[in-house]
């Protein structure tokens, strides 16, 4: 009988602690669940862990569906995706059959690459060798879980790159349904003696595809763009990045964040000079120190924003967004840290 086998590549560092990994965990073990109710996985399908942080370790080796339970998984320090890759490519060569002039070898395998972030060790040769002897041999697919991870280098890897965005940060229903369904579409495709790599649709709203990496915005400063509710005239917030060290005992850790440097009178023609997605990236305003008074009106706070993501200036009180004429009220006391759209720099 010719195997599907299923690799899952899944990250254990120290930043998927907590809620994050009990769900993976849940989710390896639901996944298999599925599986099992499918004839045609039942027949066909066997499943791996591999697990990485500072290491890589396989921890499930290559079972037959019906035997599979997912192990304990582990947590350490790091996010060594480069050796978690050479690991996975040197379980492909001992146990994934080869087809010969003698027999018929086992099905393309599927590799479910899971991380929440990026790599802490160098990548460039394990891709390169994933590249050149395994991209064809295997179908890849990343999924990052939130907005963390490398795009540029998972698109290295795959032309399937997946984010996988749950409103409700304690439910994995849709990632598991997406990756069963996958796994029970190429094993039936297979079990019917053809091998399309087919993958359902995504849900829309989970679950997004990647296309292109995201465009990264200079990590030196932070520029944010606002337009004063008055004579909606557009400026900037600039703030530049500084460091700071906390001490723990015989340890030090280095903690980045901005501090204000000062809102500026720009023109129009700002727009027409930058890139056509302006605030192609986010910061939580935790990183950032300080709030500066409109540049035109004198505003107190240039850091007022409306439920359309953009900020103006307020005094509190009623205002009007510049931006989408929104009629909005301001009060004093701020509603807390949130994300806002920032451009390039």
């Amino acid at each position: 009988m010719r195997r599907l086998p299923v690799f899952f590549l899944l990250d254990c560092s120290e930043s998927m602690v907590g809620d994050k990994l009990d769900k993976m965990q849940e989710a390896m073990n639901a996944i298999a669940t599925v599986l099992r109710s499918n004839p045609y996985a039942l027949e066909t399908v066997y499943m791996s862990v591999i697990a990485f942080a500072g290491i890589a370790k396989t921890i499930a080796p290559l079972t037959e569906l019906y035997s599979f339970y997912s192990p304990k998984l582990p947590l350490g320090s790091g996010t060594n995706l480069g050796l978690a890759l050479d690991t996975l490519m040197n379980e492909i060569d001992r146990t994934v059959v080869k087809t010969t002039a003698e027999q018929k070898g086992d099905w393309k395998p599927f590799v479910f690459l899971i991380t929440d972030g990026r790599s802490t060790d160098k990548t460039d040769v394990a891709i390169s060798r994933w590249q050149a002897k395994y991209a064809k041999r295997a179908t890849l697919i990343a999924i990052s879980l939130g907005r963390n991870a490398d795009f540029a280098l998972l698109k290295k890897l795959t032309e399937y790159v997946i984010i996988y965005e749950e409103a409700d940060k304690n439910e994995y229903t849709a990632l598991i349904k997406w990756i069963s369904d996958s796994t029970i579409a190429q094993s039936k495709s297979v079990g019917e003696g053809v091998e399309n790599n087919p993958l359902p649709d995504l849900d829309g709203i989970a679950l997004t595809m990647i296309k292109e990496p995201p465009i990264n915005a200079d990590e030196a400063c932070v520029v944010l763009t606002g337009r004063c509710q008055k004579n909606k005239k557009p400026y900037l917030i600039k703030y530049e990045r500084s460091q700071t060290k906390l001490s723990a005992g015989e340890y030090e850790v280095n903690i980045s964040y901005y501090d204000l440097e000062g809102a500026f009178m720009i023109d129009e023609e700002y727009f027409r000079w930058s890139h056509t997605d302006l605030l192609a990236a986010k910061i939580n305003t935790s990183l950032l120190s300080g709030v500066p008074s409109c540049p035109y009106c004198g505003n107190h706070s240039a850091f007022a924003a409306c439920s359309c993501g953009k900020l103006t200036c307020t005094s509190g009180g009623k205002a009007t967004c510049p931006w989408c004429e929104e009629k909005l009220f301001f009060d004093n006391e701020g509603s807390g840290d949130f994300d806002v759209g920032r451009s390039l720099g």
